[in-house]
Order: C-alpha cells, then sequence, then structure tokens
C-alpha cells in the first residue's frame, strides 16, 4: 500500500522530510502499542537491532523486546531450524 502525505513547506525542505515522517509514525505506533516493536522494525526495513539504536537515539527507553517479537523469533528460528522446535523440551532430560 502506498500512503501520500503532505507535508508543510518547512518541513518538505529538512533533507529526507519522507523517512522523517515515516520514522515518526512508526515511532508513534510501537510506543502506543498499535505496532510490535517486529512489526515496527520491518515497516522501517530494520533489524531488531537497528530500531532499538533509532528509539535510543531519540531517547526512547523501554522494554522494546516484547512477548509477540519473542514469539516471531521463535517461528522464525523453527523454519530455519527445525530442530530447535524441540531443543529444551525433553521431558526424558
Amino acid at each position: 500500500m502506498q500512503i501520500t502525505v503532505e507535508l508543510p513547506d518547512d518541513i518538505a525542505q529538512h533533507a529526507d522530510p519522507g523517512r522523517e515522517a515515516l520514522e515518526s509514525l512508526t515511532i508513534e505506533g510501537y510506543c502506543s502499542g498499535a505496532l510490535t516493536h517486529y512489526q515496527a522494525s520491518q515497516l522501517l526495513s530494520m533489524t531488531r537491532f537497528e530500531f532499538d539504536g533509532l528509539l535510543k537515539a531519540r531517547n526512547i527507553y523501554d522494554d522494546a523486546y516484547g512477548i509477540e517479537d519473542l514469539e516471531q523469533g521463535l517461528e522464525t528460528l523453527r523454519r530455519w531450524n527445525p530442530k530447535a522446535s524441540s531443543a529444551g523440551h525433553d521431558p526424558e532430560a
């Protein structure tokens, strides 16, 4: 989906106003709980570590890795390594 936003002239003169607006919108969505950490980092085409760095650069220090992000990471791990889904869950061990 593509969204078009009209920016005031003073903001449009910034070096990269589109990126600036997208980052601000994404961070607000993340901070409000509308976006998970994973969704926000994907929206900005960043790794979770890069997104953490962006948050820290803007002095936003909060639990930046929630349960949904953990579940997404575990699902990715299972896809990459099917043996990982049973690791650590051996009731006989």
